[in-house]
């Protein structure tokens, strides 16, 4: 069974910094596309960037792209979301996804298999 746990979020003004983090355990990920994921109070989950294990490719959404970069710790089977000049409109739960057998990034939320319980984002102006 997979489990993911992030971490890392809070409360910050605009402008300011925030990196979120996601636990992966029970199984190798070696095959596995990771992804960041956000949905904001009446909105849909939208994507926000992903990373394919083997390799490190990534692939953002144009509205982070710039601001905001993930990385993985291959040894501590973690995946990172390092969130820069943080908006108020990034203000969401964040939700960390795995999608078994990736090739490539995938950017629908349907595609992943497995996801955390969020972590709240709040950016106020």
């Amino acid at each position: 069974q997979v489990q993911l746990v992030e971490s890392g979020g809070g409360l910050v003004q605009a402008g300011a910094s925030l990196r979120l983090s996601c636990a992966a355990s029970g199984r190798t990920f070696s095959s596995y596309g990771l992804g960041w994921f956000r949905q904001a109070p009446g909105k849909e989950r939208e994507f926000v960037a992903g990373i394919i294990w083997t390799g490190g490719s990534t692939y953002y959404a144009d509205s982070v792209k710039g601001r905001f970069t993930i990385s993985r710790d291959n040894a501590k089977n973690t995946v990172y979301l390092q969130m820069n000049s943080l908006k108020p409109e990034d203000t969401a739960v964040y939700y960390c996804a795995a999608s078994q057998s990736s090739l490539r990034v995938r950017v629908m939320a349907s595609l992943y298999d497995y996801w955390g319980q969020g972590t709240q984002v709040t950016v106020s102006s």
